[in-house]
């Protein structure tokens, strides 16, 4: 028997399962502690997108007599067509069935509504893509019309990713969801609570724990807590993960203690692991850590235990067992090779280092664990946890999950994966630090690293500098100009409204994205309005930037605060036209459009030189290399042709590379280049590099400097 059942609950992504519950069960098998999870999202929507439930659906909203609007009665009338072809679709979307894909692309197989009317050009928009994307957009198409059925005659909450998400956002009182929660459950609820049922009565757990990322999974969580409550009184319930992490530190409210029994906080091991000896070998609760309970009718923080978190390499490697890892969906929703990779394909998901290594930025919670307690991994032991993952999911796709993946530690991991031979393919959030060169950008590349997203916020340096975010437009562009040109797709993540933002600054920072595309140096990107959170730098001292919180009384969750800005602009209004204007960027159009035309008010012209992102680039000054600088070859042995020099050709995947070089230099050559192979040791350094050529020649500058060797260093001899 398990005693202890992880639960997801609905709705988080349809391509990988939320890896908290892989992590945690990762770490009980390290304590011998049975444990069984499952997410209740894919299970849901699984059951939901079948034959039998959609023609539920449709029943069920005309017996409601919900089917209001044009779009819906569209639906409605292509009932048939729906219900016929969902199964289909679903295991399209799975992996499985793929032929299928020369259907979907045909004008008239999928029914098409609302949703189809933003289509335009696919082949152009799909010409880098291909025929299976294009499949998978239209798909995607097909279950979001469905989608938008469900949430205008079933089911007002519904969301693939979300659900009843306004509940858990800013609910500085529990009152909103309590009388939620005492009405009858929806048909999704249902669905759900049938799910969890069967699970609950085959485990038979003595203690279940939901992980809850983000608000949009807060309603279930306590929807699947009441049920559990009601039928099995003795099962003991337990909260975590990032909405209580950010929200409930301080809840009062006793009567979220009727639906859950602890509420732990931050990282999950430790308080869990304490959890199940409490629940076995009857420890006092006086012992517990980070764990919110009812004691004496009040909501009491219990931190008294005296044992200490776990080392991020005492906590096992993320176990994926249980989940039903084929029975995944993967989307697309634009048609956008990097915006894609957060809905297309299942990863394993990894950890490079726990919290932040800058933990400085004003707009973060670095107050809080997650963020403030750096503790990176070592190199290897991240492999070791990959090729464990490789071995029990069958995938060799990684994403790495980290607040900020630092650039060392990146370095040190494509060393590994080059050094065993490992094929895979990676990506993960960065922060855009200078030391991201062209040659660091070129190793992470050729050990699979594919994409990164990392924070540009608003593209302001003045803004920049009051956000301490480290960097400046500039170095930004700089360093996505380098992951560009090793083949590594970047996403940016933007901010507007930011407290003091002015009018003018909201126009320039779009200019200076607009440029950033137009050079073809960022390939997605997402505009974020600025928000107020309780444990950040700006929510700790206010008035310091300008902003003066609207203050409720807090008894259930506190984190985004509402407030004032001192400048009195309304930001909202620029949402719609940032919004589409860089989806327009990112389909590669419409650079030359004035800005102007991506609002409707008026708006200031840009003081942003036209090429300003351009003479960026243009203007980077000559990097003299440091003598510890660490020298990498990539590439394969050549092929040698002699004459009255030596000619070399390197062969690579795609192309090849041609050098002549004196004959008495060859032999040092094809040495130092065996030598600085990843897998040598000791590792090369440059040094070390010219005490060897000086040994035999002169002028070792003049030689590294030259014609042949700038060939090489375009061929794969890197310097970190």
């Amino acid at each position: 028997m398990n005693e202890l059942l992880l639960i997801t609950p609905p709705f988080t992504q349809l391509n990988t399962p939320y890896p908290a519950t892989a992590y945690l069960k990762g770490f009980l098998n390290t304590k011998d502690i049975p444990s069984h999870q499952m997410d209740l999202g894919i299970e849901v929507i699984l059951e939901l997108f079948s034959k039998k439930n959609l023609s539920r659906v449709f029943e069920q909203a005309e017996k409601n007599r919900t089917i209001k609007s044009d779009n819906a009665k569209r639906i409605y009338a292509l009932k048939e067509q729906y219900i016929s072809k969902i199964e289909e679709v679903i295991n399209f979307l799975q992996g499985k069935n793929l032929s299928l894909a020369r259907s979907i692309t045909t004008h008239d197989f999928l029914p098409q509504a609302s949703r189809f009317d933003q289509l335009d050009d696919l082949d152009w928009a799909f010409g880098n893509m291909g025929l299976q994307d294009k499949a998978k957009h239209l798909a995607t198409l097909f279950l979001e019309d469905l989608s938008d059925f469900i949430i205008e005659c079933i089911d007002e909450n519904f969301g693939f990713s979300r659900y009843a998400e306004r509940l858990g956002m800013s609910a500085n009182s529990f009152d909103e969801l309590h009388q939620s929660l005492s009405a009858p459950p929806t048909f999704i609820d249902e669905l759900t609570l049938q799910i969890l049922e069967e699970k609950v009565n085959s485990i038979k757990p003595r203690l279940v724990c939901f992980s809850v990322p983000f608000p949009g999974n807060l309603y279930s969580a306590f929807r699947c807590a009441q049920w559990i409550k009601t039928h099995d009184p003795s099962i003991k319930i337990a909260m975590g993960g990032g909405f209580p992490n950010t929200e409930l530190r301080s809840v009062t409210d006793v009567r979220v203690f009727e639906y859950f029994d602890f509420i732990t906080l931050d990282d999950g091991e430790l308080p869990i692991e304490l959890l199940v000896q409490q629940l076995s070998k009857g420890i006092d609760q006086a012992e517990l850590k980070r764990t919110l309970h009812l004691k004496d009718g009040e909501v009491y923080y219990n931190n008294l235990s005296t044992s200490s978190d776990y080392k991020q390499t005492q906590v096992g490697t993320p176990d994926y067992s249980d989940l039903l890892l084929d029975k995944y969906i993967s989307v697309i929703e634009i048609a956008n090779p990097m915006h894609s990779l957060w809905s297309d394909g299942r990863w394993n998901k990894l950890t490079m280092a726990h919290g932040c290594y800058w933990g400085k930025c004003t707009f973060c919670d670095i107050s809080l664990d997650y963020i403030k307690l750096y503790e990176p991994i070592a190199a290897k032991v991240l492999v070791d946890r990959m090729e464990q993952l490789i071995a029990q999911t069958g995938d060799t796709g990684f994403h790495f999950v980290d607040e900020a993946a630092p650039p060392a530690l990146m370095r040190e991991l494509a060393l590994e994966i080059l050094r065993r031979g490992l094929v895979v393919t990676w990506w993960t959030n960065i922060r855009f630090e200078k030391s991201f060169t062209y040659d660091l950008c070129q190793l992470l590349k050729a050990s699979g690293c594919v994409a990164v997203s990392g924070g540009l916020e608003v593209a302001s340096d003045r803004l920049l500098k009051l956000i301490d975010k480290g960097v400046t437009v500039e170095q930004v562009a700089r360093v996505t100009r380098n992951f560009t040109e090793s083949g590594i797709m970047v996403h940016s993540y933007l901010m507007y409204g930011y407290p003091t933002q002015t009018v003018q600054e909201t126009i320039d920072s779009l200019e200076m994205v607009r440029q950033m595309f137009e050079q073809g140096i960022l390939q997605s990107g997402f505009w974020h309005q600025f928000a107020l959170t309780a444990h950040s730098p700006v929510g700790l001292e206010p008035a310091a930037y300008g902003v003066t919180p609207i203050q409720e009384k807090i008894s259930f969750a506190n984190n985004d605060i509402q407030f004032t800005d001192d400048t009195g602009i309304d930001h909202n209004q620029f949402s719609f036209g940032l919004k589409k204007s860089l989806f327009n960027y990112m389909h590669g159009i419409c650079f030359d459009y004035d800005l102007q035309e991506w609002f409707e008010f008026k708006i200031p012209s840009t003081t942003i030189e036209p090429d300003y992102i351009f003479n960026c680039l243009e203007n980077e000054g000559f990097q003299e290399l440091s003598a510890t600088a660490k020298v990498f070859w990539l590439g394969q042995k050549p092929i040698l042709e002699e004459g009255k020099k030596t000619k070399l050709t390197f062969y690579r995947n795609s192309d090849s590379t041609q050098i002549t070089i004196e004959k008495d230099k060859v032999k040092w050559l094809l040495k130092f280049l065996e030598e600085a192979k990843p897998d040598s040791t000791p590792t090369l350094n440059l040094g070390a590099v010219k005490k060897s050529f000086e040994e035999q020649f002169e002028d070792f500058e003049l030689f590294w400097y030259s014609k042949p060797i700038n060939k090489l260093r375009e061929a794969g001899l890197l310097i970190l």
